[in-house]
């Protein structure tokens, strides 16, 4: 098949999902063409060797790579949120007639919902069938921050009958959860287009590795119960009920929070901790993705966190794959099928979300798990994920769907 993908974020940034998924399809034989923005990083820097423009064209890997310039901006207000995807939005519709002429397929990486603008503008002149592989709920997505539209306001309806529109006219739909899957049906998707997929992550880089010195000194481990958070440091992670926690265990237990990654709300987090004294965390910024699984293995436990809100309990961050795939125990502060999959595996241990105390309680726990139970839990991790989240198995279904869509073009 001619296959085109759809996405904002894409490789070098860790995109785990649409980069992957696009190397697998090109390794399958299938020719690819993706269309997506430049990279940056969440600070909303350009990565170096990068310069916005409008032609630029690679080919990596055997794929076609169209890059279109964007708005640049993660300080996450609202306002400038919007300029970042409504100016994807145009970019790539204006591109998508040219550069993906002739493909069999769509493949739509969302959020954000601009992402679709330039399938739908191929579905309404070429007849371009398109799969959509959801990864998060809108409206609720962006507006449960609070710089987002308030629920039931205007903006947030205008958002959910985007949506709806999207769910009824995308040929084939993946949802990450079977929450998700129980949402997007009640909102007016055909149940049989629908399908759950759970998420890989880049098994190139996340995989089981041993504990190093190196590793131990890059993340300052003292000799204490580690438990990292790596990933943004943003409004739906709500990392200072975290360092709330590590407070309330400070001096008390042998636990130190180590927090790798940045994002909008570093500044504000960083803050709690000087006053709360919480001596016991620590901030090592932002760190290639190549590093990170030395830095998972010289942890003892990875931590996972989500906010308590109804559109994120169908959520199960791509944090969760990548740590269950480096065979790292988890300590899970979530709702809904994120918890459930650490407690299915019996991977690690959870709690509810936004509950400081009982995740003080959580890595008072972690912190006196014997050395054997926890390889047995790191076991665990990594059997699940290859059972449920792999590359392999994910790229099938997903392959499949691909094929589905495209025989529908053919029997028009």
């Amino acid at each position: 098949m001619k296959i085109g993908v759809i996405s904002y974020w894409f490789p070098p940034e860790p995109a785990f999902i649409p980069g992957c998924l696009a190397e697998e399809l090109v390794e399958r034989g299938h020719e690819v063409r993706v269309l997506t923005g430049f990279p940056h990083h969440p600070t909303g820097q350009v990565y170096p060797g990068y310069r916005q423009r409008w032609r630029h064209e690679t080919v990596d890997g055997g794929m076609s790579i169209r890059r279109v310039p964007t708005y640049v901006s993660h300080d996450g207000t609202a306002v400038r949120r919007a300029a970042r995807q409504l100016t994807y939005a145009m970019s790539s519709t204006l591109a998508a007639p040219g550069f993906l002429a002739g493909v069999d397929a769509l493949y739509v990486y969302f959020p954000p919902a601009g992402a679709y603008a330039a399938a739908a503008l191929l579905r309404m002149v070429r007849r371009v069938p398109a799969v959509v592989h959801v990864q998060d709920i809108w409206p609720e997505g962006v507006t449960a921050d609070a710089g987002g539209a308030e629920p039931g306001g205007r903006s947030s309806g205008l958002l959910d009958r985007a949506m709806r529109a999207i769910y009824r006219s995308a040929t084939g739909i993946a949802v990450i959860s079977p929450s998700m899957r129980d949402v997007v049906v009640e909102r007016g998707a055909d149940p049989a287009k629908v399908r759950v997929v759970l998420n890989w992550t880049d098994e190139r880089l996340f995989r089981p590795m041993g504990t190093t010195p190196a590793a131990r000194r890059a993340i300052g481990h003292r000799g204490r119960t580690t438990v990292m958070h790596a990933g943004t440091i943003g409004p739906f992670q709500r990392v200072d009920t975290a360092v709330r926690a590590a407070a309330a265990v400070n001096g008390k237990i042998d636990l130190d929070l180590v927090l790798v990654g940045s994002g909008p709300e570093e500044r504000r987090v960083r803050q709690l901790a000087d006053d709360l004294d919480a001596t016991n965390v620590r901030f090592l910024g932002w760190r290639e993705p190549t590093e990170m699984a030395d830095l998972y293995a010289a942890a003892e436990y990875q931590l996972v966190l989500l906010r308590d809100l109804p559109a994120l309990r169908g959520s199960v961050p791509a944090k969760l794959q990548a740590a269950l795939s480096a065979g790292a125990p988890v300590v899970a502060s979530a709702g809904g099928d994120t918890a459930d999959l650490v407690e299915r595996a019996r991977a690690g241990l959870s709690c509810p979300p936004e509950d400081w105390q009982s995740l003080a309680d959580r890595f008072a726990l972690a912190a006196v798990i014997p050395g054997t139970a926890r390889a047995e839990m790191a076991q665990r991790a990594r059997d699940s994920y290859l059972a449920r989240m792999s590359l392999r198995t994910g790229v099938d279904q997903m392959e499949q769907l691909l094929a589905e869509a495209a025989a529908t073009r053919r029997r028009r």
